[in-house]
């Protein structure tokens, strides 16, 4: 009986090993399956990430075309417009210069005629030298194209220089 409670032990012995090892098979088994699983869940999930990656910056695209089609595109009467308002603003300060320019120069005709006035009434006082009524006139003319100068020319007719210019000069000759 001895044998047979040992036979019977070995035999249990071989069957629970048989079975560990089963178990241990089948464990391996599952685990290397889920590990294939997890991978390839693995790899499906990074291709989702890159696939959400790429829209992303589609989606980035897309919106910033939207954006510059919703900018309304300026016709040619506002174009023409924008052009007038940007040269107005350029012209601006030059005009304001150019009519400051003019304020200034209508200050300086106003006091040239005053001073051509004045001197007019200050001509009109000094008297006409009495050889601009004679034949002096002529003689000086004469003197003064033969080359004499206004020195002897004021000498030789009893006249102060300042009469013989003023004669030559009321005939434009010199």
């Amino acid at each position: 009986m001895n044998y047979s409670i040992f036979f019977k032990l070995e035999y249990l012995l071989v069957i629970l090993s048989i079975v560990i090892v089963y178990l241990l098979f089948y464990v391996f088994s599952k685990d290397s399956q889920y590990n294939k699983n997890i991978h390839s869940v693995a790899s499906v999930v990074e291709e989702l990430n890159r696939e959400i990656f790429y829209l992303k910056k589609e989606l980035e695209k897309v919106k910033a075309q939207l954006t510059q089609q919703q900018q309304p595109r300026m016709n040619d009467e506002e174009i023409y417009q924008e052009i007038e308002r940007s040269v107005y603003d350029l012209v601006r300060p030059i005009s304001h210069g150019l009519k400051q320019v003019q304020d200034r120069m209508q200050a300086i005709d106003s006091q040239i005629d005053s001073r051509v006035s004045s001197l007019e009434n200050g001509v009109k006082q000094i008297s006409i030298p009495s050889s601009v009524y004679g034949n002096d006139d002529e003689k000086i003319i004469s003197f003064y194209k033969q080359g004499v100068s206004l020195e002897t020319i004021s000498k030789e007719l009893h006249l102060s220089k300042a009469e013989v210019e003023f004669v030559l000069k009321i005939n434009k000759i010199k």
